[in-house]
């Protein structure tokens, strides 16, 4: 298996979650010292209270879905998103949240598409870093958002 693909991913939802774009380090479960993706990687597992499942091309949280994002203008205007999903575009990686929660991001800038997707009327709210409301979105739509600054989410 290309573990190419899923590390970088790793790195930049963490660098996206954790706004750290610096080399990680960390231990080893036998003591020694792992630096970079490895690290990163074993950070995001020992932080997030659900199993993080790993495959070449995604990686899923308890409510989240990270992929690369589709490439080119016609790809990004056309955000498929399941019933019942958040979709949006961030720095080149493809959020898909489809739990009911608040979500801390970090270090989302730029622009980007979203679909909102879920049960007609659904409100997703997108915070300031003090969190107050920056914008919502009723479902449905999709467009284009700006998401500097964008410190947490909450999809319903």
């Amino acid at each position: 298996m290309n573990i190419a693909k899923p590390a970088a991913l790793l790195l930049a939802a963490t660098a996206l979650f954790a706004g750290s774009t610096g080399a990680a380090t960390a231990a080893a479960p036998d003591g020694t010292r792992v630096t970079g993706v490895q690290a990163t990687a074993d950070q995001v597992l020992a932080g997030h209270p659900k199993p993080l499942k790993v495959t070449a091309d995604e990686i899923r949280y308890n409510g989240l879905t990270l992929t690369e994002a589709p490439r080119g203008k016609a790809a990004a205007k056309d955000l498929d998103c399941a019933y019942g999903h958040l979709c949006m575009i961030v720095k080149g990686t493809r959020f898909d949240f489809y739990k009911c929660q608040t979500w801390a991001v970090h270090n989302w800038t730029g622009d980007g598409p979203f679909t909102n997707n879920q049960t007609p009327g659904t409100v997703a709210r997108f915070y300031n870093q003090d969190g107050s409301v920056r914008w919502t979105s009723t479902a449905y739509q999709a467009g284009t958002a700006t998401w500097d600054p964008i410190w947490s989410l909450r999809p319903c």
